[in-house]
């Protein structure tokens, strides 16, 4: 009881700190009051800090008066002065409050941790929209990929950074540190960016395997005990796994900017190394054909049709569900090669009619939108229990032509998926 009492009022002192922060005394005593308020919200239970996030919701909004009659004056007048009134009164206090708080040693932590605590509750709770996209808005400005810093993570750098590498890998899960020193050897490299504010908390990494040439299968360069190849067969860099390490920074573009960044510095490094290439998941496929592989209003020609009617007729997915196939045992290595000739049909046709509409698969975009080809679609790729579940163990190759990533972009933007004659036999 005497407990709730305390965090009661550290919820009013965290409202009262909040209005004190924008206040003209605010502005001269920013720090002490940012780092009184981060205190306060750091001791709210998860009740008490969504009663905090109310308060933000509630509070500091534009004046609507004000609002209507900057836009008015705007509009009978559209001077210079005019539009500077309109885009003051239109901004929320709610932004000038969080550039105070970042402002304080610890600050821009503090609001990362904010946002991952309201975007798991935003589902829920709709009206703290407002609160998030005012985050989002300063986020996407403070982390801007010209402020950031690119660093390769090696074997050397210290331990508690490369336990964070172990915590955050999200695609393919690093098995210990005889894994993770694998993927550090010369042939595999990891890079990161960091934050100045943040230095020790990669924000987003990459791994990279350097090879021979395109690498059809994941089992391959996960390999913990495959040999160490010389630096002169390196021809192909392979971006097999991208992860985020900050929740808060959900829906900041990093990962784009990430890949360029890595493929231009191997580049310089590795004049050898010529393709630049992923080997990626297709996490959207199973739960797409767990739906009857729908097309939607894809505009598909005859022979596309056909094909996809003849795929799924197959596969049987009119009479059972893809998820009870395969939770009654199907395995890639025991389908027949007609089988599996069906289910690549399916995966190009999904994967070049669908990435642009909202079955599509979210790597795909992610890909695709960033100036990434549609390359090529590997059979039992990745025979992990992750892979069989996303993909049917089926990987792709998205191509990365560092003179052509503008021009696929635009095609993206505009609807079309560009890719290589391989996944044209399939359509």
């Amino acid at each position: 009881m005497l407990d709730q009492f305390f965090k009661s009022k550290a919820l009013s002192g965290a409202k009262l700190v909040a209005q004190k922060l924008l206040s003209e005394q605010g502005e001269a005593n920013a720090h002490s009051l940012a780092h009184k308020l981060m205190q306060h919200f750091q001791t709210l239970d998860r009740k008490l800090q969504l009663e905090f996030f109310a308060f933000l919701a509630a509070h500091f909004n534009p004046d609507p008066l004000q609002v209507l009659q900057a836009a008015k004056d705007y509009a009978v007048s559209p001077g210079q002065q005019q539009y500077i009134r309109l885009f003051q009164v239109v901004e929320p206090a709610r932004q000038e409050l969080l550039r105070r708080v970042n402002r304080a040693p610890g600050g821009t932590a503090a609001i990362l941790q904010m946002r991952t605590i309201l975007l798991q509750a935003l589902k829920s709770y709709p009206e703290f929209a407002a609160v998030d996209a005012d985050m989002h808005h300063l986020l996407s400005s403070w982390f801007n990929p010209g402020f950031l810093e690119l660093h390769e993570i090696t074997w050397s750098s210290p331990a508690i950074l490369l336990e964070k590498l172990i915590a955050h890998e999200s695609v393919h899960a690093i098995d210990g540190w005889d894994d993770l020193r694998r993927r550090l050897h010369p042939d595999r490299r990891c890079f990161a960016f960091f934050h100045p504010q943040l230095p020790n908390e990669p924000l987003i990494f990459v791994e990279v395997a350097l090879v021979p040439s395109i690498a059809t299968n994941i089992q391959g360069l996960l390999d913990k005990q495959a040999p160490v190849l010389e630096k002169k067969l390196f021809k192909a860099a392979m971006f097999y796994s991208i992860s985020n390490c900050q929740p808060g920074l959900r829906g900041v573009s990093l990962g784009n900017f990430l890949i360029k960044r890595v493929a231009e510095r191997i580049a310089q490094e590795l004049p050898s190394v010529k393709t630049f290439c992923t080997l990626s998941p297709i996490p959207g496929l199973n739960r797409w054909l767990d739906e009857g592989a729908p097309l939607g209003d894809a505009q598909l020609s005859a022979a596309t049709r056909k094909r996809h009617a003849a795929a799924c007729a197959a596969l049987g997915l009119a009479q059972q569900r893809w998820s009870q196939q395969r939770a009654n045992g199907w395995r890639p290595e025991k389908s027949s090669e007609t089988i599996q000739a069906m289910l690549q049909s399916l995966c190009a046709i999904y994967l070049v009619t669908q990435s642009t509409g909202e079955f599509g698969d979210a790597v795909a975009r992610f890909h695709l939108t960033n100036g990434a080809s549609l390359h090529n679609i590997h059979w039992a790729a990745d025979l992990s229990k992750k892979g069989l579940a996303q993909s049917a163990g089926m990987m792709v190759n998205y191509l990365y032509e560092l003179d052509r990533i503008e021009e696929n972009h635009a095609a993206f933007i505009n609807q079309t998926v560009i890719h290589a004659r391989a996944i044209r036999r399939w359509l």
